[in-house]
């Protein structure tokens, strides 16, 4: 099984828009990765966002390249910046296939570094806006490795 775990694209400020819906940038950032992801390959069954309108847009935009078809769902909660871990864990441990989560960070990098080093606070990624991780779990289906991480910077954007 595959997990994407996705940073929301760039955001306007809140100064200019309280709700933050992605800039110009993180909408041309989400599809180019978005782009890439499919021409290599990736597909899922599921596309869960927050709720925030950033995170809502990117999961749209990965949808509709990446998920043809398959709805975007908004989780009741466990997605925001400072949520613990523990929930998300327990869905991707339960996972049966394919899956990306789309939200923000310092919660993104915890989740990763609790999935990868089964410690949250290792501090093993960052994650720019617009960033995808994939990982893998395992044949013993307990432990997850980082397949590839990906950011707007690397494809040039």
């Amino acid at each position: 099984m595959k997990l994407y775990l996705v940073r929301h694209g760039d955001a306007v400020p809140e100064s200019e828009n309280p709700d933050r819906p992605l800039s110009e940038k993180g909408n041309a950032d989400v599809r180019t990765i978005a782009a890439f992801i499919a021409r290599s390959g990736g597909r899922v069954a599921r596309v869960i966002h927050s709720g925030r309108a950033r995170a809502h847009e990117t999961a749209v935009l990965f949808a509709d390249v990446i998920g043809p078809g398959k709805m975007v769902e908004e989780a009741e909660s466990g997605l925001g910046p400072n949520e613990p871990t523990e929930l998300l864990a327990r869905v991707a441990d339960a996972m049966e296939e394919d899956l990306m989560i789309v939200g923000h960070d310092p919660f993104m990098t915890r989740m990763i570094s609790r999935l990868a080093a089964d410690d949250e606070n290792a501090g093993i990624v960052t994650l720019e806006p617009g960033s995808v991780a994939c990982l893998e779990r395992g044949a013993d289906g307990g432990t997850w490795t980082i397949n590839w991480i990906v950011g707007p910077t690397l494809l040039g954007r």
